[in-house]
Order: structure tokens, then sequence, then C-alpha cells
């Protein structure tokens, strides 16, 4: 078991984040503001970034790139000269995203273009890993039973196929190059940012105006992870020292428990105080693309941060997330 973290570590440590504005790239900009860390915040939109930056209490040095430009990256990691990155860009999450080339640059090229660059641009003094790069459950695919970062890999979306390319490409650059980096795979997280049309955003907006909500039946069963416990996580990572990994690989992010999407729903509707009769369930079909799995295995993540797993419950993030929207807006 590798020691649990310095956070201290990180106090003015040179840190580039892309994809900083995003749902989980603030909270992983505020987590590592929090530290003292000195931040790069790259974003597609600058003016929309700074409202974010501002009320997520974050403060750093931003922006702006289209990461979608071959070369935009490797230029702003070459002034930067960073000791850690976090990519967070990704393309295919909001469901109005489905172009193929979008999701080929930004899913599976770009991953690989900071992998390489970094491998020549990077703060030799720092010590821990020096890429942490976020990539996703739907990596997965129809693999089933329960989900280790060791077993097989068989996508079934555009976004899914593209996460898993970048995974690879990435892994095989820092082996070949001797980088420090993680893939780090999340689940389904939740929380203040999220994107909207999500289960969390509808039941809120449905909780406010006291109205009906149509979902699946909601069987599907999912490991619901608070955005908070994930940004934490993908900080603690980024602190693992070389020799507890030396190898880049995968690591899962997760609770290692699973509940169903109607129990996610039910619980969050008791705390925001909204009827469940007003949940429908079964008045919407089931999403192609959903995915059928057992428990997430989080053995990797244990070994890496010293025995630590995301913490909040359902119930208690459902909680920040209300009473974070109630003091500073969405």
């Amino acid at each position: 078991m590798s020691p649990r973290p310095d956070f201290s570590a990180l106090a003015g440590q040179r840190c580039l984040v892309f994809g900083a504005a995003g749902f989980i790239g603030r909270w992983v900009a505020r987590e590592l503001a929090s530290h003292g860390a000195r931040l790069t915040l790259v974003a597609r939109d600058l003016p929309s970034a700074r409202k974010v930056f501002d009320a997520w209490e974050v403060l750093g040095d931003v922006r702006e790139a289209d990461l979608g430009q071959t070369g935009v990256a490797t230029a702003l990691i070459e002034l930067v000269r960073p000791s850690i990155v976090f990519n967070l860009a990704g393309y295919g999450v909001d469901r109005g995203e489905r172009d193929g080339a979008q999701a080929l640059r930004l899913n599976a090229q770009l991953p690989e273009e900071i992998a390489a660059a970094l491998a020549h641009a990077r703060d030799l003094n720092w010590g821990q890993q020096a890429l942490i790069h976020a990539g996703s459950a739907l990596e997965y695919g129809t693999a089933g039973g329960d989900l280790r970062e060791e077993g097989p890999a068989t996508p079934t979306t555009l976004y899914g196929g593209t996460k898993l390319s970048g995974t690879t490409q990435l892994l095989t650059r820092a082996r070949e190059q001797g980088l420090r980096a993680l893939s780090v795979r999340l689940f389904t997280v939740y929380g203040p940012g999220e994107h909207e049309g999500r289960l969390l955003p509808s039941l809120l907006d449905a909780a406010r105006g006291g109205r009906e909500l149509e979902l699946s039946e909601g069987l599907q069963r999912r490991d619901f992870t608070y955005v908070g416990d994930v940004a934490e996580g993908l900080v603690r990572l980024s602190l693992t020292p070389a020799s507890a990994a030396a190898e880049p690989g995968v690591v899962n992010l997760a609770t290692g428990s699973l509940a169903s999407v109607r129990e996610f729903a039910l619980l969050a509707a008791r705390v925001l105080g909204h009827p469940a009769q007003k949940l429908r369930f079964g008045a919407l079909p089931a999403r192609a693309e959903e995915m059928e799995h057992n428990d997430v295995s989080v053995s990797r993540l244990r070994e890496l941060t010293g025995g630590w797993i995301p913490q909040i419950s359902i119930q208690e993030g459902v909680e920040r997330t209300a009473k974070f929207l109630r003091e500073r807006g969405p």
C-alpha cells in the first residue's frame, strides 16, 4: 500500500488543466487551488470560463484555446513546462456531440499529443505522476461481470470507442517515452456543474417546479460518484510516487458500490422534497448505449492512494449539490 499523499507538495507547482471549465475540470481546478498549486486553466470560451472560475473560487492563468487544432496543446505544454497535466477535455458527453471527426480528434488523438509533448517539456524535478487523463466507463462497453482494469474493453459507442483509443495511444506513448501517466476511468459522476438533461439536474429542475418527471424503468445499476470525490481522487492519484506506479496504466475511480437509477432518483427526490409519485418510471425507453455491469473494482485505486476511495454517499452528494446551487447558482 502506498503512503497517503502530501497535498502540501502541490503548493507552487505548475499544474496545467485542459478542459478546466467543464463539469469535472472546474472541480479539479478548485481542488488544486485549495492546495496552492499554480494553475494554467485551458478552456474553449474565455468569458464563460471566467464566470465559472469566479463562481467556483478558482484563481489561475486562464487561456482560451481550441484543442481541436493539432499543436495547440503542445504549444501550451512547452510554454508552461508543467509538473502535472490533467487532461479533462473530451467530446461526446452531451447528447448533441456526435461528430465523428471531433470525437476522434479530442478523445483519441489529443491524449497522445499531450503525452508526447509532456515527455519532452515537463518539470523533471516533479517526482509523482506527470499526466492524469480522464477516461470513461464506456470504454468497457459490453464487457460483462466485474469491471477490472486488466479485463476486456469492448466499447459499442462513438464516445467509448474513441476514449478507449485515446487511453491506448496515450499509454503506449507514455511507456515509450518513460512518462509517468495514468488513465483514470470515471463512472456515473454527479453534482454541481453537471450537464443539463442528465439525471440529477432533471430531478432538481422537476423539484423546483413541482413537475412530473418522465424516466426509464431505472433498473440499470450504476456506480454513482460525487464530483467532489472524483476531483479529490484525481488529485490524489497525481501524487502517487513514481515507485508506486512504475508502469503507466488504467485505474478505476469509483465507490465500488452500485445503486440502480431508480434508487438514486427516489433517494434524490426525498432529499429534494419532491413527491415520489411524480417520478414516472417507465415513461421513457432505456437508451441504446446503456451498459450492464456488476461491481467496479477499486482495488488499484486503494493501492495507489493509500487505501482511499470516494466516501460521499448519494444522500450527502445530493444534499451538497442542492446547497451549492442555492448559494452559488448553476
